[in-house]
This record gives C-alpha cells, structure tokens and sequence, in this order.
C-alpha cells in the first residue's frame, strides 16, 4: 500500500503512550513531524507488557518505545524492521548487540531530555537544602515552633559534583551560575579534561569528587562499567553535609548502602527519580527518611521534554522513511552493512543516503 508515490512507512508506538481506552495519555508527543508525511502511518500497540512480543514488530517499520524492554527475543521476526527508538536517552532496556545482529538501528533522543532533566537537578538542590517538603509537613501539622530545627543553606560557596559529563551535565554547568558556586568537579572517563574544562567544570577522579562535593549528581548511562559504580565504599567518603542525587538508572548507585548512610545521617540527603527495580514497591524501606527526595522516574517529565523527545524521535523516523541518516544512532555500523542497506532501500523503495 502506498501513499502518494512513497511506500507506506508504518511506526507503531508503544502502549503506554495511551490510555485504557485508547486515547492519548500525554499531550504532545512531537507526532506533529509526520504532519505533510502522508506516507507515515501511526498505530499504538493495544497491550503494555515489560517486554515487547515478536508478532508485534512483525508489520512495523519503526517503533517508538517508551518504557518496555526490547529484547532479542523481541526481534526474531523482525523481517522489515528498521528501527527501534528509545523515547529517552537511557537504553539499558534495550539489547543493542541482539539489534545490530539483527540489523535494526537502535537509537535514543540525543539532546532532547538535557534541559528538562538539568533543570530538575537544579530544583532538586534547592529542595533538599530549603527542607521544602520538611517544611510544607511542618505547616500542615500546625508545628510552626519547630521551624529552627530545620535551618536551610544556600548554594552559594557549594560545589557540584557531577558523574558523567554528557548532555545533561553539560547544560546543568551554565544554568547554576547565578547560584555563585564554586567551580564544579567532573568524573567521567570517557571526556577529555579539555573538553570538561571548556564545559566549565574541572576533572577528577571519583575518589576526589566523592570527598569533596557538597552535592553529588549522577548523569551517567548505566552500562556494564557503571553498574554498581557508587557502592558502600564510595558512599562512606561522602561527607557529612554532602547530598547525592540519582536522576539516570537506580543500577548505578547501592540503594541499600545509600539508605543506611541517610538513616544513620551520615550524609545529608538524597533524591532519588530512579530505583534498581521500578516500580519501586517496597515503600517501607523509605519509612521515616525526611532527608530523601522522591519521585516515579518522572522529576524531569514536563510538557515541553515529551515535546522535544518525540519530536526528535519523530523526526529520526521520518528521516529514515525518506532515505535520510537519522542522528542519535547507537549502531551506525550498520550503514556500512549491505543487508540493511538492502533492507532499507527494499522498505522505502528508493535508494538510501549515506554519509
């Protein structure tokens, strides 16, 4: 079937886009880039399952993924797939490699999600250093004598420590200046110390940053070399006054040694938007911790990031459907490979572009 004199390119989304009935859960999710594309055709999958079933990329071209895994299982008849997009940067509930075996590009938003989440560390910061929710529970009990036990402190003079010095951490940077902070420290391997510097921030080890950040911000993707990264031992070189904030994968930071430090107040606070299993369903292990943030692995979610993620995710879908290089691909080996290059240019039926 086509439309116009261009194949139809079929994108399905996943289910929890939608509501029970069908309709759309969220208000924009940037599928306006389709918009004078008649070719691209839209369908959302009707079950939400914690991982997507082969038939259901049986039919489809693309699809658009917001929290189920995709797995190698998911792909065996994958026949006239071309792409799996993570609505989001984090893909460790995507198998990359099972993808590329079988030649399906794997792709993630690449800079939609940078200010939305760098601006809910900021918010972050200053609600663990203001007591904010301390203080709304303080008024709603009628506690108002209370309020010296819980004196505040500002940013200023403070230093951010930042884990993984991608794009989030990059705009997290300029938008503290007004803070007057100290020059934040950077831990991330895999960046150069020139390239952190013109960031405006300054390199060091974990060690270092662990012991000298008033406040530690984990922006780094989970992976086989982050997994576990902040474990007991780093924890304990946190100081006392220190607070760490998890806003990227619950893998990367030991809940249970994170949790006993905050009990035992031998740190300040934490915020926590992401845990090792989510939902996180065993509430009673937060019981009592007044000095820990919460949130659904939502702290970042506004109108404008779902927006900017689906438009850029739209966007590379758009891109293939036209014979075009989408950006934000995990697996651009893949454009070296003649089976998907057959592929692509069977599905869209043209030739491809290739940079």
């Amino acid at each position: 079937m086509t439309s116009g004199d261009r194949p139809t390119f079929r994108v399905a989304l996943t289910a929890d886009f939608s509501r029970t009935d069908g309709s759309p859960r969220y208000a924009d999710c940037g599928l306006d880039v389709f918009t004078g594309h008649p070719h691209v055709a839209v369908s959302r999958f009707a079950r939400l399952e914690p991982e997507i079933a082969a038939e259901e990329l049986r039919a489809v071209h693309g699809v658009i993924v917001m929290t189920p895994r995709v797995t190698r299982a998911s792909l065996a008849e994958s026949g006239s797939l071309l792409a799996v997009g993570r609505f989001g940067v984090g893909y460790d509930g995507v198998d990359v490699a099972a993808c590329t075996d079988a030649n399906v590009l794997a792709m993630i938003t690449a800079g939609a999600v940078n200010h939305s989440m760098a601006e809910a560390t900021v918010a972050w910061m200053l609600a663990l250093t203001h007591h904010v929710t301390v203080k709304d529970r303080l008024v709603r009990a009628g506690r108002w004598d209370d309020r010296p036990a819980f004196m505040g402190s500002e940013l200023r003079d403070r230093t951010l420590g930042i884990v993984g010095f991608g794009g989030i951490g990059r705009t997290l940077v300029p938008m503290l200046a007004g803070f007057r902070m100290r020059q934040p420290i950077v831990f991330d391997p895999f960046v150069a110390p020139d390239v952190i510097a013109a960031g405006g921030g300054r390199a060091a080890g974990l060690h270092e940053l662990l012991e000298t950040a008033d406040f530690v911000s984990i922006n780094c993707p989970l992976t086989p070399e982050t997994r576990g990264l902040i474990g007991p031992a780093e924890i304990a070189l946190l100081r006392p006054t220190a607070y760490l904030l998890n806003l990227a994968r619950g893998g990367i930071v030991d809940e249970a040694a994170l949790l006993a430090a905050l009990r035992e107040r031998r740190i300040a606070g934490a915020a926590l938007d992401c845990f090792a299993v989510e939902p996180a369903i065993d509430l009673d292990r937060f019981a009592g911790l007044d000095n820990l943030l919460l949130a659904p692995h939502a702290i970042g979610w506004t109108n404008e990031l779902f927006r900017d993620i689906g438009a850029a995710a739209c966007r590379a879908m758009l891109d293939l459907s036209l014979g075009r290089q989408p950006s934000g691909v995990l697996n651009p080996e893949l454009f070296g490979r003649r089976e998907f290059l057959d592929k692509w240019a069977a599905v869209i039926g043209r030739d491809v572009s290739v940079a």
